[in-house]
């Protein structure tokens, strides 16, 4: 098993428009076991959608349109963490955000590909 603890740094994860926030997501357990990782996101009363994810190296990495040019995905594989840093954000970025793991080694956009969740963390951005 593998265990993913997501962190929205200090604030709680509140921030008005136009701000920046760096999520953490510290892996713990079984952690050779996983591969790419990624960062999904559910806004209220939607469903979940995929918003980036990166290969075990840190050269492949994907976005979501809506996130393309304000958010950068890393990884520090040596504190088994990842990061999602978010600059220019919008009100429409309020969410819970998950933190993702995935057994496969090409990096994939879709739920189904990943197999172990974090509890997920609010973040708010306020106009």
């Amino acid at each position: 098993q593998v265990q993913l603890v997501e962190s929205g740094g200090p604030g709680g994860g509140l921030v008005q428009a136009g701000g920046s926030l760096r999520l953490s997501c510290a892996a713990s357990g079984r952690t050779f076991s996983v591969s790419a990782m990624g960062w999904f996101r559910q806004p209220p009363g939607k469903e979940r959608e995929f918003v980036s994810a990166i290969s075990w190296s840190g050269i492949i990495t994907y976005y979501a349109d809506s996130v393309k040019g304000r958010f950068t995905i890393s990884r520090d594989n040596a504190k088994n963490t990842v990061y999602l840093q978010m600059n220019s954000l919008k009100p429409e970025d309020t969410a819970v955000y998950y933190c993702a793991a995935s057994q496969y080694v090409d990096v994939r956009t879709t739920e189904r590909a990943y197999h172990y969740w974090g509890q997920g963390t609010q973040v708010t951005v306020s106009s």
